[in-house]
């Protein structure tokens, strides 16, 4: 089955190969609204001293995960700066709160930074609000270029829903599922693409399928929703309606060195084969690290466990 093209208008999606429009089913239409009205606002709503106050929340709830951050050096200290990571564990996303950490620990709060987020999430009540207010931007939208050339940093995750829900048995791949759009921005606006690679994230839940049919069934892709994955706990087979609580899977958040580009203008981002070859670049060192890191922090559900009943016991 093919997929359907990009979105006509909100709540709406064409697909090619059955020539019909598709709409959200049930409350999916109600999502479908508030996405809508959620898209024609003021997206960054950035507020340092509320994020001042989250950090401990955050951060305790992290260590669930008994997180490690490496290469914190090779993330600039201030200016403008694009991360790319590896998106994992569909919902829960425990390394994204860790790679944030790390981007407050090494910057700070006074300078901005944001996050591309799932356009979904800002249609969900008191999710949306909370997210603007920590520095949460829709993916969808044109604010990246907008924050990079006012010198903020920006964390992007390409693969998007596509890589958060992979099956389990794809944990330890890159895949950004085509989307080359990072390296278009990145020879754009001249910043340098600052790689940082999660291990152990995805193990925190068992993914058996995406379910991208179903998705397409629902009527979800109208709302950049591509799957609508089929997930395995302790009760059986369930949906990302009723997800499993999160293994504590101990997390590996790795930055690499920049990846820059000196010798390519921005007249560079509209040739479509040197956009595709830049962002194989960053893609094959992220997958290197990856498999490095796969070998050196073997069975980190293990570790994990192992982590929790140290703590435990030093109680």
């Amino acid at each position: 089955m093919s997929d359907c093209p990009p979105r006509t208008t909100i709540g709406e999606e064409r697909c090619a190969e059955h020539g019909a429009v598709t709409h959200p089913v049930g409350p999916f239409r109600v999502l479908a609204r508030r996405f809508e009205q959620e898209h024609a606002r003021d997206s960054k709503g950035r507020e340092a001293e509320y994020i001042e106050q989250q950090i401990a929340k955050i951060r305790a709830l992290t260590a669930y995960f008994s997180p490690t951050v490496r290469g914190l050096e090779y993330l600039p200290s201030e200016g403008p700066a694009l991360v790319i990571g590896n998106h994992n564990a569909a919902f829960y996303m425990p390394d994204t709160w860790v790679t944030a950490l790390a981007i407050v620990d090494r910057r700070g709060t006074a300078h901005p930074a944001y996050t591309l987020t799932y356009d979904l999430l800002f249609a969900l009540p008191l999710v949306g609000t909370f997210l603007r207010r920590i520095g949460a931007i829709p993916a969808a939208s044109d604010d990246a270029a907008h924050a990079l050339a006012e010198g903020a940093l920006v964390l992007d995750y390409p693969g998007g829903d596509w890589e958060a829900c992979r099956p389990w048995s794809e944990r330890n791949r890159i895949d950004f599922g085509g989307r080359s759009g990072f390296a278009r921005l990145a020879l754009r606006t001249g910043v340098p693409i600052v790689p940082v690679v999660a291990h152990g994230s995805h193990d925190t839940l068992v993914v058996l399928a995406r379910g991208d049919r179903i998705a397409r069934w629902l009527g979800l892709p109208s709302m950049h929703i591509k799957v609508f994955p089929i997930l395995i706990g302790p009760l059986g087979i369930t949906t990302a309606v009723l997800p499993p609580p999160p293994l504590p899977s101990s997390i590996t958040v790795e930055f690499l060195p920049s990846i820059t580009w000196p010798d390519l203008g921005p007249e560079a981002a509209d040739d479509p084969d040197i956009v595709t070859r830049c962002a194989d670049q960053v893609i094959q060192a992220m997958q290197e690290a990856l498999d490095r890191l796969r070998v050196e922090r073997a069975h980190p559900v293990l570790r994990g466990y192992a982590n929790l009943a140290r703590r435990l016991v030093r109680r």
